[in-house]
């Protein structure tokens, strides 16, 4: 796979279509997959895909050359990106950040309460000593991390591509080298793995929003002139090395046969779970008072017993929960992805076991 040290291209300036972009990204060794026009979550799945009881990579869609499953359909096939973008030249485009080696620091900047100072850069005490006055988004504690270490903030790191999001966050680009760690995403609220209060990692398992994508909220805009991923900081990876976000890059090993979950037990899984889908999908219907995070959180917690139970793959739950959250709530997509992961690992202590089920 390319990568911006050999045939890295530069980024069109001025105004460029999605397609321009997404075969910047493609040439840079980025995959991509289009994003739903106007929004920053990935284009509809086939009606098929919604209702079918397959893993995403295991989608007969993709072998046919559609973007089912988003960030699973990635791709740098130009043929693919001709069609994909010449079918609709408005769809956004995102970036699987896993098989481009990326990883992105998404930095928020949301009006939200500050937590206690023990969960502002989680494993890392800060003494009543140091002022916390002012602390108010994550540009802060991504700051005070910095500081800690004595280094520059990456939100101040001019080497590398920064693209500031229409909500005020930022994103950081890095690329983590060949050969070395895979890193897992993550959210920075999440009491399991986080590098700082409201600083999410977007890398495998993730997707990014490419600068120049325009959504309903406003444009992605790269700052600065610095247009390429730099190489991730050794301090960072020490970091994310300290907070538990390398993977294992070692295959999974395929499941014997007799531990696979049989067709029927698999729809009995849906027609189970597709019911709570659509109460979570209901909510579209109104901004408030519809019980939006309860609905999504029952869902998200049987869905983890499934999964767990084994009549359900983790990534088609989680495929399947955000689809219809995002439905329902678009512009609440971080809030949402927090409830789902919540939820399925709580429902994961509690396996369904569906034998019975007619």
């Amino acid at each position: 796979m390319p990568r911006q040290s050999e045939t890295s291209v530069p980024l069109p300036v001025g105004y460029a279509s999605p397609y321009a972009v997404a075969r910047w990204c493609a040439g840079n060794g980025w995959p991509v997959h289009p994003l739903a026009a106007g929004r920053k979550t990935p284009a509809a799945n086939c009606q098929s895909c919604r209702k079918a009881a397959h893993r995403p990579q295991e989608c007969p869609c993709h072998s046919v050359g559609k973007w089912c499953h988003g960030f699973h359909a990635a791709t740098t096939k130009p043929e693919l990106l001709h069609a994909w973008w010449g079918s609709d030249p408005h769809l956004g485009v995102g970036v699987s950040c896993g098989p481009a080696r990326l990883v992105v620091l998404d930095i928020d900047a949301h009006s939200a309460e500050v937590p206690d100072r023990d969960r502002l850069l989680p494993g890392i005490p800060i003494h009543e000593s140091v002022n916390l006055n002012g602390l108010a988004s994550g540009f802060d504690t991504l700051a005070l991390l910095a500081a800690l270490r004595g280094k520059k903030s990456p939100a101040d790191d001019d080497s590398t591509l920064r693209v500031r999001t229409p909500s005020g966050g930022l994103h950081v680009w890095y690329q983590a080298p060949d050969h070395g760690p895979q890193y897992r995403s993550s959210v920075g609220s999440s009491p399991k793995v986080s590098l700082a209060w409201q600083v999410d990692i977007r890398a495998a398992g993730g997707y990014i929003v490419t600068p120049t994508t325009r959504t309903d909220a406003g444009t992605y805009q790269a700052l600065g002139t610095a247009r390429m991923a730099a190489p991730l900081p050794s301090w960072l990876a020490t970091e994310l090395q300290r907070t538990g976000h390398p993977v294992n890059n070692e295959p999974t090993p395929s499941l014997p046969p007799r531990t696979r979950p049989s067709v029927p037990d698999r729809q009995k899984a849906h027609r189970l779970l597709e019911p709570l889908l659509a109460q979570v999908e209901a909510c579209a219907a109104a901004s408030e008072g519809t019980a939006f995070t309860e609905k999504l959180n029952r869902a998200a917690y049987t869905a983890g017993g499934l999964v767990a139970g084994g009549h359900l793959g983790h990534d088609q739950a989680q495929d399947l929960l955000t689809a219809a959250a995002d439905a329902a709530r678009p512009h609440r997509h971080r809030h949402s992805s927090a409830v789902i992961s919540s939820a399925l690992s709580a429902g994961a202590t509690r396996p369904l076991h569906l034998k019975g089920r007619p």
